[in-house]
């Protein structure tokens, strides 16, 4: 499966993964049913996933205090990739 998957080209171009580096390979291994190993690969996974689901929901029902979930979700997000990113950096280091 990882034939198929798209390279960083931030990656390739500098040698310095990117904040999005993993999240294919974490959503193969979810599929796959490797829960506890898609989280180790890229942290935000689930939060992500959870986000996906709620602006897809909200296209079909309307919800209370929509908006304020929403940026919940996505500063939620934000949070889990920047600091998992710097752990990783500061692990390569």
């Amino acid at each position: 499966m990882e034939d198929y998957m798209l390279p960083c080209l931030n990656k390739k171009l500098f040698g310095i993964e990117c904040l999005g580096c993993g999240i294919q390979r974490a959503a193969a291994l979810l599929f796959k049913g490797e829960f506890v190993a898609a989280f180790k690969m890229y942290p935000a996974i689930y939060t992500l996933l959870l986000l996906v689901v709620f602006l897809l929901s909200t296209l079909f029902v309307k919800f209370r205090f929509e908006k304020q979930i929403k940026i919940f979700l996505i500063v939620i997000n934000i949070l889990i990739i920047v600091v998992s990113y710097v752990i990783k950096m500061k692990a390569h280091v």
